[in-house]
C-alpha cells in the first residue's frame, strides 16, 4: 500500500545555481575547440545536480544527425581535456547526447539555428489568456524578444517573459 504523506514529484525545470552555471560556461569553453575540430556543433553545456549526483551535460549536434558512436567518439575526446583542467572540484558524471528533434532553444545561437521552424513557447504568465503558443519562429528581434508567427501574425515575447522555447516535431 502506497504512504499517504508521500510528496508529489516536481517535473519543474531545475534551474542552475550561478556557480552551476559558471562551470557549464568554463567547459564550454574547454571543450568547444576539441568539439568543432571532430566535426560537430556544441549545442549546450549544463552542470546540474540531480539527487545525490552532479552531472555535466554535453549536447552536440551536426547536419547528418548524431549516434551513439558520435557521442562517444565526443565523450573520449573532451575526457582528457576535462581532466587536465580540472574545472569541477566535486565528482560528476559525464553525459553527452544528441539534442534530440525536439530541441530546447537557449541561446542565441538556437535560435538563429532553428528560424523557420515550428516552436512550443512557454510563457511563466498568460499573455491574452494563454500560456503556451505554437507556430513558427521568426528569431529574435533587436531587443531579444522571441518571435513566433502564430495565425499569420508575428508576436514578441519578452525572454524574460519566456519559460521555455523548444521546436516541435509532428510525428
Amino acid at each position: 500500500m502506497a504512504e499517504q504523506n508521500q510528496q508529489p514529484r516536481s517535473y519543474a525545470r531545475r534551474v542552475p545555481s550561478p556557480g552551476q552555471s559558471r562551470i557549464a560556461e568554463q567547459v564550454r569553453t574547454l571543450i568547444t575547440p576539441v568539439v568543432t575540430d571532430l566535426g560537430y556543433t556544441l549545442w549546450d553545456v549544463a552542470y546540474v545536480k540531480e539527487g545525490a549526483d552532479y552531472i555535466l551535460r554535453v549536447t552536440i549536434d551536426r547536419e547528418s544527425g548524431i549516434t551513439v558512436d558520435d557521442c562517444e567518439t565526443v565523450s573520449h575526446a573532451i575526457d582528457p581535456v576535462l581532466d587536465e583542467a580540472d574545472p569541477i572540484q566535486q565528482s560528476y558524471l559525464l553525459e553527452v547526447s544528441s539534442p534530440g528533434v525536439e530541441r530546447e532553444l537557449t541561446r542565441e545561437e538556437h535560435f538563429a539555428a532553428c528560424t523557420g521552424e515550428k516552436v512550443e513557447l512557454r510563457l511563466f504568465a498568460p499573455v491574452d489568456g494563454s500560456r503556451v503558443y505554437t507556430g513558427v519562429l521568426r528569431g529574435l528581434d533587436p531587443d531579444g524578444q522571441v518571435l513566433v508567427e502564430v495565425n499569420g501574425t508575428v508576436r514578441a515575447f519578452p525572454r524574460s517573459s519566456v519559460s521555455k522555447v523548444r521546436t516541435v516535431f509532428d510525428f
